[in-house]
């Protein structure tokens, strides 16, 4: 790869004639130096330019890294990008440099011994400011940007951010004495987009995979599906990622058939050989620790248990009514969207799957032969997490309400027509800072007087104390109708999609609120959910899906 490195730098006809230039630029940010290690290098010569880097040409660059090539006869500009996956790729530009368009500016000063004026654009609001010169007759810059200009000592964007030339000396020529070998050309659209891909991991779990209700739903070597395939799951072994890493979960869904606004869920199942979830999804629900809380039903496992964990809750979502499949239903000025993506922050959880083999699900409860569609990654961008997670990281789920096994009949969330709600009982072996709850909840069912349309409040406890209230609102549930071609309309106006509902709309992710709970000492501990959940009306009863992860830093003794 070193090799190949050196090579891609174009060697330069007819230079020990010509003027040939080294200059190095620097970066500032509100006038700190960034990046002191790795100063942008130009070359640049009457025929030809090289834009690179100090660690590019000493071989010590990060993957991925760019340089570009600007053919001055033609001004064609080639840019060169090195992968991870240590693949190199091109793309030509034949365009863009004549099209810069600049304001000259009556104004001059000198960088390095050098009369340079001043030249101003605008792009995408941001305000550039460069200093050119003319003398010497050679022409480059330290981006893409002002190549045609002159030679560009100093580019300044939004009077904050600088570059600006440190050393020029004049030098025999371009110290590059190869040629170009062939490599993939891409089109610039295509060469951005593998180029960005390439600066994070990406892990596919699903892709166009149906969620749908039907008798003869079969698993395969890969996927596993359970409720008449309203369930999918998938083993995922992870790597080990950098603790600091983003991690990010996206979601994709259309309808195949199904008309409705349904419940969705992203979920964990440990592959540790602890019992789990997953006894209840090869088994059947009925092998699943029973709670029952004194209201005559019975909820199973959706509590921790002393030998037994809860579905880790990725992410909670909502289907809209029939995108896709029912855009032919048409309405005066609404032009429908075809997929949601559902997009979320699962950093926090990082220690649930961080260098393990887990298994990773998506639930939709429907009853419609076509469903939905389904497309599922997870992607984790290293070394840029502001919040800098702990190496200690703790995380435990602690309930999770959400029936997922709905079709196979696991129990509706109703347990909070019983003012004890839901009480779980857990254990710390150490001490917990910086505690919190990871805490996502969604009122459901009724019409009109049910839980999903009348604001509720959650209660939670803490050892028998009260420690927080919320009611779990969202009005935002209008800003979604492109979603939904098939939501109704009633004589009032409105669309079912725009009503306001406990904590959901048709289309969305509801968010997880996370509760601070302070520090835990070790020991047993109590945490109790209460909601003042509604009356059953005729056949229509609420019910609510409540997931709790706690979160923290375990104390190092």
């Amino acid at each position: 790869m070193k090799n190949t490195i050196t090579i891609l730098l174009i060697f330069v006809t007819n230079l020990f004639w010509s003027q040939t230039y080294q200059i190095t630029y620097q970066k500032y940010y509100h006038d700190q130096l960034t990046e002191p290690e790795n100063p942008i290098v130009l070359f640049t010569s009457a025929s030809e330019t090289i834009l690179t880097t100090k660690l590019t040409l000493e071989k010590k660059a990060a993957f991925p890294f760019e340089q570009a090539i600007i053919n001055r006869k033609q001004n064609h500009v080639t840019q060169l990008a090195f992968l991870k996956d240590k693949r190199i790729i091109q793309t030509i530009d034949s365009t863009s440099i004549n099209n810069q368009k600049f304001e000259l500016i009556n104004e001059f000063k000198t960088i390095l011994g050098y009369s340079c004026q001043k030249a101003k654009t605008i792009i995408n609001s941001n305000t550039i400011e460069v200093w050119f010169t003319k003398n010497p007759t050679v022409k480059g810059a330290p981006t893409l940007l002002g190549q045609d200009l002159g030679l560009v000592l100093e580019m300044n964007r939004n009077g904050n951010f600088i570059i600006k030339a440190e050393k020029m000396e004049k030098i025999k020529k371009i110290p590059f004495d190869v040629t170009l070998p062939s490599i993939p050309q891409f089109n610039a659209i295509d060469y951005k987009d593998l180029l960005w891909k390439s600066r994070f991991l990406t892990f596919s779990i699903f892709e166009n995979e149906t969620i749908r209700f039907a008798d003869n739903a079969v698993s395969n070597d890969s996927i596993l599906r359970f409720a008449n395939g309203t369930v999918i799951l998938k083993k995922i072994k992870f790597p080990l990622l950098d603790i600091n890493s983003n991690v990010f979960i996206q979601l994709k869904t259309h309808s195949n058939g199904d008309a409705y606004d349904r419940t969705g869920s992203v979920f964990l199942v440990p592959n540790d050989g602890k019992k789990s979830f997953l006894k209840g999804f090869i088994e059947g629900v009925s092998t699943l620790p029973i709670f029952e809380n004194g209201n005559g039903k019975k909820y199973q496992g959706i509590r921790l248990e002393k030998d037994f964990q809860p579905i880790t809750e990725l992410m909670r979502f909502f289907t809209p009514f029939g995108i896709q499949q029912y855009n032919h239903i048409v309405l005066k000025d609404k032009n429908w969207l075809n997929e949601v993506v559902y997009r979320q922050d699962i950093t926090d959880l990082l220690s649930t799957f961080n260098n393990q083999e887990v298994w990773i699900g998506t639930f939709i409860g429907n009853y419609d032969k076509g469903g939905h569609k389904v497309a599922l990654e997870i992607t984790a961008h290293s070394g840029e997490n502001s919040a800098k997670i702990a190496s200690n990281q703790f995380a435990l789920p602690l309930f999770n309400t959400t029936n997922v096994l709905e079709m196979a009949g696991q129990e509706y969330g109703t347990l909070f027509s019983d003012p004890k709600g839901l009480t779980v009982h857990f254990t710390l072996d150490k001490p917990l800072q910086n505690a919190k709850l990871r805490y996502i909840t969604t009122g459901h069912g009724g019409w009109e007087n049910g839980d999903e349309f009348v604001p509720k409040k959650n209660t939670i406890s803490i050892d028998g104390k009260e420690w927080f209230s919320f009611v779990p609102w969202r009005q935002d549930c209008g800003s979604y109708r492109l979603y939904n071609p098939a939501s109704g309309n009633f004589a009032n106006g409105l669309s079912s999609s725009d009503y306001s509902r406990s904590n959901w709309c048709p289309g969305t992710v509801t968010n997880p609120v996370n509760i601070d709970l302070g520090n835990l000492e070790a020991g047993n501990h109590t945490i109790t959910i209460q909601i003042p959940q509604g009356l059953p009306e005729g056949t229509s009863f609420s019910a609510w899906n409540v997931s709790g992860i706690l979160l923290g830093e375990s104390k190092i003794e």
